[in-house]
């Protein structure tokens, strides 16, 4: 985002518009300083142990001064060792009288200063809607102001946080801790010359980034309000006054790589409870306790007829990165909802989820030590790096990227305990990407924070691993690129392949390029130049056997006697027998978890004679410990739930021709590596294959009928409109249910040797 893109005002110096929580208020944050705070406070001032481990009372806003502090608000921050008198933090002066004044300035997008629209030669009666410069930078020249020579000059906030003066960040939580302090928690705001790039032509000059580090501060160490904007609201913020910024991008301080942001789905969390604290109304510790223990007792005002506490109602709601409220429906909700201590079954629930990230990956040794020896001798040289590409394959769900990640993960800690020298690190999965040249836009967008079009992109990546010997700091540092679903980035010339696998072969590129996919013959299918160029090193991994799928379940159900073994194998060895996905595993596994609970959960409502309360009490206070256990019957139940879904049995349903098509789509996208194919392609595999099996051969209009009708029941996913041979297919549900759904049919039994 350019500087040039907006043009702004500048509001009356005493009162600003904001919006927060929905509603608009007034708030005096210009011309004014908080009294009460003393110069040279530290950035990220952290409390002790002792404090920690305190009770906390967490806030949603504080009032300090007669000013709001809300927690998702921006506030500017003081730094150890500078001075805030309040001479300099009054608004901005005109650069030609010197005079803050009441009337309208107008800010020059060049040099930032401010004008009366009276004091310009000739005058402006209103502000341009275009880009404007002052006069001074059309011609070179400097405005006459005497503030200038002035040692004395006030300055405002903003210009003191351009200089790094001052701290901008955004409250996340608010607390008070039993000892008497108001603390928050700030998530920092950063200039462009604190990130590795530096102040960039593209650079805004009210552009921050967002930091991924977080610090605890006192309440304090707040000066005023700031407002950090989106870009799209800052393009609208022309009268918001002179204490507005945008930031488009987070930048990761560990990895020197920037992300843009994403303010569609992008949420403020609030605080847990609507309070707020007033300095003139402190309390003791012991007033404090009487407090808490009388807001315990239920009010007989909020009393419902059955003597229960009464909840009120409250909205569903979505808190925007502007604050307003977006209600979808009402229900009751609790004041502080207590939460019993977790039993058996949830604990197995949560351990057996894909997200739940293990320490280590079990059974993928020898792969790991691989892949942590290759990056270790290509990291260590540090800015004397070479170039290396690694290639790892596999079927899904074998823990190809999990591994990955979790080696660079042990390289973190390694390069934070000096063992080995600082390098960058980004990620990239090619299914994310909407087509092959994007990747070069995301590539060239970690690095620099730019957001450009792929051929430009392009063009200054290639000059950057050209000339990457002249490189200093952070961009010096070894690249570590990781390439996810790298099938998915073939295209016509095969050129996104060949550039990112001959960039690390070019001198000092520094580029370390690890690609997965689940082919292990990509290289050979590719062209020769980009075969010879991705290198000899390649990994691959084996699927799981159900002796590893038996001990992947038992090392995630560690410390929780909930599965019988003989339940994990039989389900380690089902899934085996199909794929060897360990995803499809743990996804069994939860399954089977979940009936179990409900197994339990109708013997003893049975055995209570259906008390109301049953739903409500946990699971393992009165059950016996011998029902607890997931047994083999409850994994069958699991089995006939997940593999007899309705698209199975809407595909062992089907007509022979139909699953014919379907086993050649299968067929298809494993040879090529590709989901989605063209409908030429599939009628020549299905003549293939109905020709070495005594089947008659249908012609391609019968086959695209029964694609259409394929595509009806979402078994497929059909490109539309009438364009025949080139029309597209794409399989909507995995091959392995489709294997599965048609492995043993009866009427076609030769389809098991192509499944």
């Amino acid at each position: 985002m350019k500087n040039e893109r907006v043009r702004r005002k500048r509001a009356s110096p005493s009162v600003k518009e904001v919006s927060g929580n929905g509603s608009a208020k007034k708030r005096k944050v210009i011309g004014k300083r908080l009294s009460g705070q003393s110069s040279g406070r530290a950035r990220g001032r952290r409390v002790n142990s002792s404090q920690k481990n305190s009770k906390r009372r967490y806030l949603s806003k504080v009032v300090l001064d007669d000013v709001e502090f809300r927690v998702g608000e921006d506030v500017y921050v003081t730094k150890e060792g500078v001075d805030c008198p309040e001479s300099e933090i009054e608004v901005e002066e005109c650069q030609i009288c010197g005079e803050p004044g009441e009337t309208t300035m107008i800010e020059c997008d060049k040099c930032l200063g401010g004008f009366h629209l009276t004091c310009l030669d000739p005058p402006l009666e209103e502000v341009p809607e275009d880009d404007w410069a002052c006069p001074y930078c059309t011609s070179g020249s400097k405005p006459p102001l005497k503030l200038q020579a002035q040692p004395g000059k006030r300055r405002s906030a903003r210009e003191m946080l351009l200089a790094g003066e001052l701290w901008a960040a955004r409250i996340e939580k608010i607390w008070s801790e039993r000892v008497g302090k108001y603390l928050f928690q700030a998530r920092w705001f950063l200039r462009p010359e604190e990130t590795s790039t530096g102040r960039q032509k593209h650079t805004g000059s009210r552009e921050l980034f967002r930091s991924n580090q977080s610090d605890i501060n006192e309440m304090d160490t707040i000066l005023r309000h700031c407002y950090v904007m989106s870009p799209d609201e800052y393009k609208h913020s022309a009268h918001e006054g002179d204490d507005v910024f945008y930031c488009e991008y987070e930048y990761n301080e560990r990895w020197c790589r920037f992300k843009r942001i994403d303010y569609e789905n992008y949420s403020l969390t609030e605080g847990s409870e609507d309070e707020v604290y007033h300095p003139c109304d402190e309390e003791s510790e012991e007033e404090l306790d009487a407090e808490e223990r009388k807001s315990r007792k239920p009010k007989s005002a909020n009393k419902t007829k059955g003597g229960g506490e009464k909840t009120p109602k409250a909205a569903n709601k979505r808190l925007s990165s502007s604050g307003g409220i977006e209600e979808v429906g009402t229900k009751n909700l609790v004041q502080r909802p207590r939460k019993g201590p977790q039993s058996d079954f949830d604990k197995a629930r949560a351990a057996l989820t894909l997200s739940a990230v293990p320490p280590c990956m079990p059974c993928r040794d020898l792969e790991r030590a691989e892949i942590s020896a290759f990056l270790k001798d290509s990291v260590g040289a540090g800015e004397h790096c070479l170039g290396h590409c690694l290639y790892i394959s596999g079927v899904p769900g074998t823990g190809k990227t999990a591994t990955v990640r979790e080696v660079i993960r042990d390289l973190e800690s390694k390069v934070d305990a000096g063992d080995l020298p600082p390098f960058r690190f980004v990620e990239i999965n090619g299914l994310r990407l909407p087509s092959p040249d994007h990747v070069y836009t995301v590539l060239y967008e970690a690095f620099t924070g730019q957001h450009l079009g792929w051929k430009k992109a392009l063009e200054c990546l290639d000059q950057r691993f050209s000339r990457s010997r002249s490189l200093k700091g952070a961009d010096a540092r070894p690249c570590v690129l990781l390439v996810d679903e790298l099938d998915v980035l073939v295209n016509r010339n095969q050129s996104v392949l060949y550039n990112i696998f001959e960039w690390p072969s070019r001198p000092h590129s520094r580029l370390i390029v690890i690609g997965i996919a689940n082919t292990m013959d990509l290289p050979e299918r590719m062209l020769p130049r980009i075969a010879s160029r991705m290198g000899l090193k390649r990994i691959s991994f084996s699927p799981y056997s159900h002796k590893q799928l038996e001990e992947i379940i038992a090392s995630r159900l560690e410390g929780v006697r909930i599965f019988d073994k003989q339940a994990a194998e039989f389900a380690s060895r089902k899934v085996a027998a199909v794929s060897g996905d360990i995803r499809r595993a743990l996804e069994l596994c939860r399954r089977a978890v979940e009936v179990a609970e409900a197994r339990v959960l109708e013997r003893k409502l049975a055995s209570s004679g259906g008390g109301s309360n049953g739903l409500t009490d946990h699971v393992s206070e009165e059950a016996q410990p011998s029902t607890l256990i997931v047994t083999m019957a409850d994994v069958d139940t699991a089995i006939s739930q997940l593999f007899e879904a309705p698209p199975i049995q809407m595909m062992q349903r089907a007509s022979k021709l139909a699953k014919i098509l379907l086993s050649a789509l299968v067929c298809e996208q494993r040879r090529s590596s590709m989901a989605e194919t063209t409908l030429e392609k599939v009628a020549a595999v299905c003549g293939e294959l109905c020709a070495n099996n005594g089947e008659e051969i249908p012609d391609l209009d019968t086959l695209q009928g029964v694609g259409s009708k394929l595509g009806a029941s979402r078994l497929l996913l059909c490109e539309p409109g009438a364009r025949h041979k080139t029309q597209k297919l794409q399989l909507n549900v995995p091959c392995d249910d489709v294997s599965f759904a048609l492995k043993k049919d009866a009427g076609l039994s030769w389809l098991s040797k192509y499944l």
